[in-house]
């Protein structure tokens, strides 16, 4: 039996053993960092981004914390478990005092983030409660593991999503994630829930996650086939190429990592369908900084 609150553990710790190489696009100099030490839950340092195909975002995060999807998930996890019902308006709200001006949060903010908070200095009580932009990247994915575990249906799923994003592909990709958690909480083996949630998405997407799931184990080759970036229709394929494989959360979480890109995002849907299926060790968690929503 399934414990729903794994899959928030799961995609929690993810995010936060990932964040100190996210965004490393270089395989090669990937390999050279391992072979210093475990590539999970290291310090961001910006020497080793030096010169290399990479992206540096996160010069003020210690090793352990989360990056700005794990934040935006942490928001959708406190939020549900405050309420007795979502409500877009309280999530804005969060939103606004994590991401905004002088917020709580120190870091790097992503285009759908920023979106938000211009939307919503410049629009007020007026906006509307579908208030994202039109992106189709992964942090539609953020609020799909709190969402999953307090046991909230589809409708209030694309409410959550829809307050970041209103894309289709993204709003697809949440949904293909929501019905994959439901399928194993409800007894579905994982390599079977896998397909029957890709069988669920849209064409595009269906199509990209049934020849991700159908190539032989080649983590690095998979995912360069489809792409490092943060594209729903890049990140997906690949997280469900690891997970058709993985026998264990640690390893898949690191060979995640190893495969370079967007590893933060896809840990939304590594992280939570892992953590669902085989739990979350307990010596991974204690290496995040914020234990709150971890016990």
């Amino acid at each position: 039996m399934v414990n729903r609150i794994d899959a928030l553990h799961g995609a929690l710790v993810a995010d936060a053993a990932s964040m100190g190489l996210h965004w490393m696009y270089d395989h090669k100099q990937l390999d050279k960092i391992e072979q210093t030490g475990e590539l999970l839950f290291r310090q961001p340092d910006a020497n080793l981004y030096a010169g290399q195909k990479a992206y540096f975002a996160h010069a003020a995060k210690r090793c352990g914390e989360y990056s700005q999807y794990g934040q935006s998930l942490r928001i959708t996890a406190q939020l549900l478990t405050n309420l007795d019902k979502y409500d877009t308006h309280k999530h804005r709200e969060k939103f606004f005092e994590t991401f905004g001006p002088c917020g709580s949060y120190h870091g790097f903010a992503d285009k759908p983030t920023k979106a938000l908070i211009a939307r919503m200095i410049i629009e007020g009580d007026s906006i509307p409660d579908q208030s994202g932009s039109d992106d189709d990247q992964m942090p539609a994915l953020c609020v799909v593991p709190a969402v999953f575990s307090n046991e909230c249906g589809e409708d209030e799923l694309t409410a959550a999503v829809s307050v970041t994003s209103t894309n289709a592909m993204a709003i697809d990709g949440a949904r293909v994630l929501y019905s994959c958690l439901n399928h194993i909480s409800s007894g579905l083996p994982l390599q079977q829930a896998l397909k029957q949630a890709a069988d669920s998405a849209n064409e595009e997407l269906k199509i990209l996650l049934l020849e991700a799931i159908g190539k032989q184990y080649d983590p690095r080759g998979v995912a360069t086939h489809f792409g490092l970036p943060c594209h729903m229709t890049q990140g997906l394929p690949i997280a469900w190429h690891l997970l058709q494989y993985t026998t264990d959360y640690e390893s898949v979480i690191r060979e995640n990592v190893r495969c370079g890109g967007d590893c933060c995002g896809r840990a939304m849907a590594v992280g939570s369908i892992a953590g669902l299926v085989f739990g979350v060790p307990d010596d991974m968690k204690r290496k995040v900084r914020d234990l709150s929503l971890l016990s």
